[in-house]
């Protein structure tokens, strides 16, 4: 039984630092100008929440959140963009690897005149980590979550790890 409470602090410890330095990450890159949402509130949004990857292509392909739209990054276009949200009242939710480069995009939306516009923090790592399902091109269930790097893989703690 002492065992078993060692291993429990010791994970929730774990835990917990792996966050304050997630955070810490995070405030180095964003201004956090745009609100984040957190995966469990995510969760429990309604199913009409607008989900936008703000990943390239092949990290899209290789796995994303159940009816995410991919808009990618480095070739965003808001034009194509805002043909797909027609109401500047939807609620969106942007996500990337981590939550640096979705919130780049968020941004463009909001000054685009969109309101209801969130950063999933910790993108789709902390979906993931957080044992929730992501789908490949097929829309099949998938282990597999593109870490766009092997530095940045390190963030990934579930899942099966892919980058060129």
């Amino acid at each position: 039984m002492k065992k078993l409470t060692l291993l429990t602090l010791f994970l929730f410890t774990a835990f917990g630092f792996s966050q304050k330095k997630l955070n810490k990450l995070l405030k180095a890159h964003n201004s956090e100008s745009i609100p984040y949402i957190y995966v469990n509130d995510l969760k429990s949004y309604p199913t009409n929440t607008i989900l936008l990857d703000a990943r390239e292509k092949r990290e899209y392909a290789t796995s994303h959140l159940k009816n995410a739209i991919c808009v990618g990054y480095d070739f965003f276009n808001l034009d194509s963009t805002t043909t797909k949200i027609p109401s500047k009242d939807s609620k969106i939710v942007v996500y990337c690897s981590l939550g640096i480069r979705s919130e780049d995009i968020a941004e463009k939306l909001k000054k685009a005149g969109y309101k209801n516009v969130y950063n999933l923090y910790g993108g789709i790592f902390e979906w993931k980590n957080n044992d929730n399902p992501v789908y490949n091109s097929e829309e099949k269930e998938t282990e597999n979550v593109h870490t766009f790097s092997k530095d940045w893989s390190k963030w990934l703690k579930k899942g099966t790890k892919v980058y060129e």
